[in-house]
């Protein structure tokens, strides 16, 4: 297995007009960041639309990555789902080659009762042939995994790290007394990567590294050991993603593109940006 990077991109999945995936621009993608530094991928995460994915096309999509980039990629799959069975023939699809994956907590039935929660994952960890990470994203699901519980299942030998997409470096702090050595920690907020790195988090994992990835990944080798010195970048990457990610997976689909990604469309109900909001982002990369 490839080291697990301190920098990933939630990436983004490309579609056709009728919602079918374009695996050329899903491998043209994943080779264009590669040259520019980046070196482990989060693939079917909710900024890559996991959600909306049907049977078989997460595999799909991680095969095309893995041969695009051989061995020496991370390669994290996203899991979406409401129940074990749901989320376990996911887990399958991701051994297709991926090194681990993300589980988004379930919410349908489960907001708010978070014994069902941890049962959930529990299950998932003793069950899974890939190491599991923990993905709590609260603007999404409007639920985020309580602190206490995130102390609990990191003592399991098969939840290896977790994604925490809150934003709250204050809570990323007590979460990571609270947890072993070993346990990863990312933050997905890219506003909150300085402060995250500085309070002791492993890495990030963010939406933004699809549009300016450069500019990230130079923000998390700086403030890993110089959270000062990444001020002004990290003022500059937040105001950026602060604007784009207003408008969800379409405003990071229009600045992908405007990067030179090939993002394609968001499969319905998403839909593209109109004309107005592509005019105010438009300078963001002029």
């Amino acid at each position: 297995m490839a080291s697990v990077p301190f920098l990933m991109p939630a990436l983004v999945t490309p579609f056709d007009e009728v919602g079918e995936i374009d695996f050329e621009a899903h491998r043209r993608n994943v080779k264009k960041l590669w040259k520019a530094g980046i070196r482990g991928f989060l693939i079917a995460g909710s900024t890559g639309e996991g959600p909306y994915l049907e049977p078989g096309e997460r595999a799909a999509l991680i095969e095309v990555a893995r041969d695009q980039l051989g061995k020496k990629a991370h390669l994290i799959c996203g899991v979406a789902a409401e129940t074990v069975r749901q989320a376990q023939a996911m887990i399958q699809e991701a051994t297709a080659g991926a090194d681990s994956v993300l589980v988004i907590t379930p919410t349908t039935l489960t907001r708010n009762r978070p014994q069902y929660v941890e049962a959930y994952y529990r299950e998932l960890a003793d069950t899974s042939p890939l190491p599991v990470l923990l993905y709590s994203v609260p603007s999404v699901t409007a639920f985020e995994l309580p602190e206490d519980q995130v102390s609990r299942l990191s003592d399991h030998p098969n939840i290896v790290g977790m994604k925490d997409s809150g934003g709250h470096p204050v809570r990323l702090q007590r979460i990571i007394a609270s947890v072993p050595p070993k346990f990863r920690l990312f933050t997905g907020s890219t506003q909150a990567v300085t402060l995250a790195l500085a309070a002791g988090a492993y890495g990030a994992i963010t939406a933004s590294t699809n549009y300016v990835p450069k500019k990230v990944l130079e923000t998390v080798n700086i403030a890993r050991t110089d959270p000062i010195k990444a001020r002004p970048l990290q003022a500059e990457i937040s105001r950026i993603a602060a604007a784009v990610e207003l408008h969800g997976v379409p405003g990071v689909k229009f600045a992908a593109k405007r990067a030179g990604m090939s993002p394609g469309f968001a499969r319905k109900p998403l839909s593209d940006l109109g004309e107005a909001e592509q005019e105010e982002l438009r300078p963001l990369f002029d």
